[in-house]
This record gives C-alpha cells, sequence and structure tokens, in this order.
C-alpha cells in the first residue's frame, strides 16, 4: 500500500513537471513577429547581422537572398543555427511547422565577412500579405537575431527584379555607397537600367516633444542620367540619392545614397559641428557654427562641457560612436543621423527593447531607478524609395527623459 501511494505520487509529481517543462516550449512556439524583441537588432554589441534582400521574379516568386554580415572575427558556422519563413501577418505563431531550418549545405557562399544563403519562395494566391523572417540563435547563450521584410503588404510598392552586388558576389546590404565606388548590378529579365539622381540635402530632424510640423520642401530635384547596362560595375558620382529601375513607368526600384569615404564615421570639423546639435542649445550651435575655425570651436565646446580634458575625450569617443552606429543602421536616402530614428538613438543610446507592427516601430527604454519606461512610437509611412521609412511620433511628454539624457551627455556621464 505504501508502495503503491509513493508510485502514485511519482506519477503525479512526474506527470506535473512534464506539464510546467512544456510551458516555456508553447509559449515560445506562440511568439509572432509582432512580439518579437528584436533589440539586438541596433545593439552595439551585436555579433552579426542578418538581412534578407528580396527580388522579385513575378508577382508571387521572390528569391529572398540571406547575407549574414559577420560583426565578430573568426566566426565557425556551427556556431549559429539558422532558419527562416513566410509569415501571413504580424499576428501569426512562429513555430517549428512554419521556419525551415538551414544548415551548411545551404550556403550559397561564405565569406570572411558574410555567410550567403538564397531561397526561392512563391506566395499562394488566396495569401493578402506575406512576411519573411529570418532567425540565427547563437548556441553559446542564446541570443536570438531576427530580421524580418515584407514581400507583399500595403507598405511595399514593389521589389526589383535585380540587384546590386559586391565584387565577391554577396549582395549589397547596406543603403548608402561611397561616392565613386562601384557596384555590379546583375538581373535576368532585362538588359538595361535607368538611374534617377536626387541632389537632396536634408535638415536635422525636430526634437521629440517638438509637436509643429517639420518644413516639407515643395518639390524635389530629381535628373534622369540615362540608362546603362546590367552585369557590368556601375559607379555614383554625385552627392545625394538615386534610384535605379528596370522599367520606367512602374514603382519598383533600388534605392543607394551616396555617401563620403570616410562614412559611416565622422569626415572633418564642419560635419562634427553639425551634429552636436542634438546636445547643444541654440546659442552654442549657433556659436559653433560662426566660428572661423571649427576644430578650436570644438575644442572649447567640449572641454566647456565636462571641465576635464580626458572627460572630453571619453564623451567624443561615445558621441561620435553612437552617430556611427546610427549612419550603419538608419541611413536611407538621408543620413542615418539625420532620421528621427537616427536622431533618438544618438542621444537615447540602444533601445533595451524593439517591437514591430505592419505600421510602426516601438522602442523602450528603462528608467534607471525604476520599474517604468519611456517609449518612442515610430510610425511607418509608405515611400516609393524604401518599405522601411518610419517617422518619430512627436510628443511633449517626451521631453522630460530627452532632456535627462541630454544633460547626461553634457556632464560626460552618458555610456552604453
Amino acid at each position: 500500500m505504501i508502495r503503491q501511494q509513493i508510485s502514485i505520487k511519482y506519477a503525479l509529481v512526474s506527470g506535473l513537471l512534464s506539464i510546467l517543462l512544456l510551458f516555456p516550449i508553447v509559449s515560445q512556439a506562440q511568439q509572432t513577429l509582432e512580439q518579437l524583441n528584436q533589440a539586438l537588432r541596433y545593439s552595439r554589441y551585436s555579433r552579426i547581422s542578418p538581412k534578407i534582400l528580396p527580388v522579385k521574379e513575378s508577382d508571387r516568386t521572390f528569391v529572398l537572398q540571406m547575407p549574414v554580415e559577420k560583426i565578430e572575427e573568426n566566426i565557425e558556422f556551427g556556431v549559429y543555427n539558422f532558419s527562416y519563413g513566410i509569415l501571413s501577418s504580424f499576428q501569426e505563431p512562429i513555430t517549428a511547422q512554419n521556419m525551415i531550418n538551414l544548415t551548411e549545405e545551404d550556403l550559397v557562399r561564405e565569406t570572411d565577412f558574410h555567410f550567403y544563403f538564397e531561397k526561392k519562395v512563391t506566395i499562394p494566391e488566396e495569401q493578402e500579405m506575406a512576411f519573411a523572417l529570418f532567425r540565427a540563435t547563437d548556441t553559446r547563450q542564446g541570443d536570438e537575431y531576427y530580421y524580418h521584410a515584407d514581400l507583399i503588404s500595403p507598405f511595399v510598392f514593389g521589389y526589383p527584379d535585380f540587384w546590386a552586388y559586391y565584387g565577391d558576389n554577396i549582395p549589397f546590404d547596406q543603403n548608402f555607397i561611397v561616392k565613386n565606388d562601384a557596384v555590379e548590378f546583375r538581373g535576368s529579365t532585362t538588359a538595361m537600367l535607368h538611374k534617377f539622381h536626387y541632389p537632396a540635402s536634408f535638415d536635422v530632424p525636430l526634437p521629440p516633444m517638438e509637436i509643429r510640423p517639420a518644413a516639407v520642401p515643395r518639390e524635389v530635384t530629381v535628373n534622369y542620367q540615362g540608362d546603362f547596362l546590367l552585369n557590368t560595375p556601375k559607379k555614383f558620382e554625385e552627392d545625394g540619392y538615386f534610384l535605379i529601375q528596370s522599367d520606367t513607368n512602374s514603382t519598383k526600384g533600388m534605392m543607394l545614397r551616396t555617401v563620403h569615404d570616410a562614412f559611416p564615421k565622422v569626415k572633418d570639423y564642419d560635419e562634427m559641428v553639425e551634429m552636436v546639435v542634438y546636445i547643444s542649445t541654440r546659442k552654442e550651435h549657433e556659436s559653433l557654427n560662426a566660428a572661423e575655425d571649427a576644430k578650436i570651436a570644438l575644442d572649447q565646446y567640449w572641454i566647456g562641457l565636462t571641465k576635464d580634458e580626458d572627460q572630453a575625450k571619453k564623451l567624443i569617443r561615445e558621441y561620435f560612436k553612437q552617430i556611427e552606429f546610427a549612419n550603419i543602421l538608419f541611413t536611407d536616402f538621408k543620413e542615418g543621423w539625420k532620421t528621427d530614428r537616427g536622431m533618438v538613438y544618438t542621444v537615447m543610446g540602444p533601445p533595451n527593447e524593439v517591437s514591430f507592427k505592419l505600421n510602426g516601430e516601438i522602442w523602450s527604454y528603462l528608467v534607471a531607478n525604476s520599474n517604468s519606461k519611456i517609449t518612442f512610437t515610430f510610425a511607418r509611412v509608405k515611400n516609393i524609395l524604401t518599405p522601411n521609412y518610419y517617422i518619430l511620433n512627436r510628443s511633449r511628454s517626451l521631453q522630460p527623459e530627452w532632456f535627462k539624457s541630454i544633460t547626461l551627455w553634457r556632464n560626460g556621464q552618458m555610456a552604453f
């Protein structure tokens, strides 16, 4: 009788343990694209950077180019588990059934700087929307890196049937190109591409608590620069941004912005003066702009903030490291630091939580010595040049934490 009671107890405990062990699996299986925390996408300490670059073969068939940049040196393939899948919405559960594992045999190419996968997918006719998701899991500490891209959604005007490639045959995985550098455009459905140049420059964005609308140019200059052959290297020599199209009557194209050869780092002292606007008073910035010698003026500015030369050097390194990351992460037709997301990233640092919805992106920061968070919401805006154009929802309620961060910068206490 005692043995039977023990046996029953053991069975109950064993069953309870089985149920408890099941919960994390079920919870993970039921996670959705909308629920994912993609903060690693913007971390200063990420070890890799995955991307999805869709190329359109037909109305519902895409080639998913999936380059994974190796930020950490000497990464071996087996350190990461890679998978991809197609979701019909941001609310569809991410499960083992809709994510396909990628093995070393799936590698199209590996270089010193990239792993590169490529898969063709076809979206069923009855499916109204489609989103590609790439996942890379670091087997050492379990970090999960995600990247998603709309294939069919209201925010996509269409993907081109060509793409640009580096000299090592890896797809061009950024939106900016150094002036006079060359990339090679490749495609299979046409022999010629058309090049449009927009010689535009942009103002610094308004701060988060400024609710008056920003000035909008009444007209945009665009210069058609003719056509050129596919499968030949092409250089971009003018300042501004370019739209490359195979069909000038369509909305599909590839956008590239030209940058100086120091980009994403700072080019010179004049550019430094422009960039410190986020942590300067209006009077300070006007004084810097009016200075005859930008270097001397900046030296005085930084020392004036910290009252200590070593602290000033540390502050300069941190601030312009933020600018560098903003340029890498958020450059579109604007330089990254001039975008709304780049501005918030520069001042507030990398967000603790990042979530995406179809129509927006939400960043959360933990408030020091508090259980509360401050949230920045970026509305996704339809744009023919990029499906990833976001504008900050500005609010006066953001002012207190914004000014706290600026004060930390000015005291040399901001660090990430």
